[in-house]
């Protein structure tokens, strides 16, 4: 498994906040044992196949920062191999705010929310836009999710890391929660059946 010594959020002003918070000890066992992961394993690849959204954070040429939402069908975005993943770039409201940012910084952090089992993953990559090229969009695409693609982009992974579930409130989407309310609404309509039933029967 390949791995990064050295998180690359941990500038030296942070190394310093850290020395000075008590916290430097900890982090420097984890460069000295094993460091950051920098390639997708498969527990990396299933739960990134079971997200449809993600947020996206970039930066301006100036330090202006800018976080996207990103979505999409659940696993839209794609494993391309064990250094890369990629999207289908659908239409949007058309400020290209992250192709900006990224023409003049690469660098982005990827943040993945899995709400219901409170499991976050971040992921620090470099991002490269690819304009007209058929085979990777198909690659990247959905059969059947209704969206205009209008370009690929890559993330080609620098480190990534399992973050702690502390403070993170369950939320359960749309599926999650058909699936509960259908179980109740048999279950009511079988009570219903039942009595029914028996004011028949009395």
């Amino acid at each position: 498994m390949k791995k990064v010594q050295i998180n690359p959020s941990f500038s030296p002003s942070v190394l310093r906040q850290q020395e000075a918070r008590g916290s430097r000890k900890h982090y420097a066992r984890v460069e000295d044992n094993q460091g950051w992961r920098a390639e997708i394993d498969g527990e990396l690849a299933s739960f990134i196949a079971a997200r449809d959204s993600f947020y996206m954070a970039s930066v301006s040429a100036d330090g202006q920062p800018y976080m996207q939402h990103r979505g999409g069908p659940r696993g839209f975005l794609k494993v391309v191999d064990p250094t890369t993943l990629g999207i289908a770039d659908f239409g949007g409201n058309k400020q290209y705010v992250s192709l900006g940012n990224i023409a003049d910084n690469p660098k982005v952090m990827l943040f993945l929310m899995d709400y219901a089992n409170r499991r976050r993953v971040k992921v620090w990559a470099e991002a490269r836009v690819v304009e007209d090229d058929p085979a990777l969009l198909e690659r990247l695409s959905d059969t059947g999710y209704r969206a205009k693609i209008e370009r690929a982009i890559l993330f080609d992974l620098t480190a990534w890391e399992v973050n702690c579930p502390q403070h993170i409130t369950p939320r359960h989407d749309e599926e999650m929660l058909h699936l509960v309310n259908q179980k109740l609404i048999q279950r009511v309509a079988e009570l219903e059946a039942e009595v029914a039933r028996l004011n028949a029967a009395g």
